[in-house]
């Protein structure tokens, strides 16, 4: 990366220079989740190997004498590395953040028994987590059937990804945050607050929440204030994504998304044509894609908030939630107040 980045810049515009770097820190906080997740699997883990000797073996080596010889042998393997930047991989980059290429196909519809939904999300392994309004938490293979409930209690709102085994939940009714260990399927933190949360993210090790209809706040894992953003929204702040140092939230009665920073200062707010936003995603170039509720439609807002599209319009009854499979062009809708999710093709 840093020879990439000392070879585009000398010769580079600004504007390719600006995008290489965010390509780089896109790798970078990819590679620093990898690097977090690996203290939990063996790969990360260290072998101490002892081996007693056996005297019946050592009287039989001295008979043998030997038992041959062992030889290395060592060659140079072609890593194929390439180290520059390609004027082609820019203009790539650039086609794939256009949101004018963006397309929705629906592979097919499941049905399932949950009842309405608040909120989904793809795991780090490709299973997916929904929330049922009143209902316990349910876990479902990629394909969209279900595994099991798990045995959290019931009445979450939002949930999030911590880690590979790690996921946290909003209770509004309790006014509290529940950190739940998906391998030993136990509850290890209860967060409590001040007032009602609702939409939940994550970044890094800290969370992302919304609370009642005025204030977005990023906490530690141990519950701390890191920062409080003051944000005005006419509904509850049901939904939102933390994105390169943003937040994006939807807001239902106020026909509108906004984005804002860590500071609270507004960078962008989009209300054509929506009618009752409610969940939302981003994709891998930081484009914003929204249920909208009353309109029946799936919309993609461009990451500046300058551009929008309908990616689907047709199919589609109350769009409750969206989410994209990590590192994938496809996810999940669910929609008729949650009690039909639909599989859909995402083509960027």
């Amino acid at each position: 990366m840093q020879d990439q980045l000392h070879t585009v810049i000398p010769h580079a515009s600004k504007l390719k220079s600006f995008l290489v770097v965010h390509q780089i820190e896109q790798q970078v906080h990819q590679c620093q989740r990898y690097i977090d997740d690996l203290d939990k699997d063996d790969r990360a883990k260290e072998f101490n190997i002892k081996m007693e000797k056996n005297n019946e073996t050592e009287k039989i080596i001295k008979k043998l004498g030997s038992l041959g010889e062992l030889t290395v042998v060592k060659s140079d393997m072609d890593l194929n590395t390439e180290t520059g930047v390609r004027r082609e991989a820019q203009v790539e980059s650039q086609e794939q953040s256009n949101i004018n290429n963006m397309t929705i196909n629906i592979e097919r519809k499941i049905k399932i028994n949950i009842g309405n939904i608040s909120d989904m999300i793809c795991l780090m392994d490709g299973r997916l987590i929904i929330v049922g309004v009143g209902d316990k938490v349910n876990l479902l293979t990629p394909d969209g059937k279900l595994l099991k409930k798990l045995p959290i209690p019931s009445k979450a709102w939002s949930v999030t990804q911590i880690n590979q085994d790690t996921i946290a939940l909003t209770y509004p009714t309790e006014i509290a945050i529940k950190i739940f260990n998906m391998e030993n399927e136990t509850v290890t933190k209860v967060i409590t607050l001040d007032k009602d949360c609702w939409g939940l993210s994550s970044s890094d090790d800290s969370l992302v929440v919304g609370l009642s209809d005025d204030e977005i706040r990023i906490i530690d894992l141990d519950g701390n204030t890191l920062k409080s953003i003051q944000v005005k929204c006419k509904s509850d702040l049901k939904y939102l994504v933390y994105c390169n140092d943003r937040v994006i939230y939807s807001d239902y009665f106020g026909e509108a998304v906004y984005c804002v920073d860590q500071s609270g200062q507004q960078i962008w707010q989009y209300k054509q044509d929506l009618s009752g936003p409610r969940g939302l995603c981003t994709d891998t170039n930081g484009n914003i894609i929204v249920a909208d509720y009353n309109s029946h439609r799936i919309i993609v807002i461009s990451k500046d908030g300058k551009e929008s599209k309908v990616l689907l319009s047709d199919g589609l009854e109350c769009p409750r939630c969206i989410c994209l499979k990590h590192c994938e062009s496809s996810g999940f809708i669910c929609d008729v107040v949650g009690k039909k999710p639909d599989k859909v093709q995402f083509l960027i």
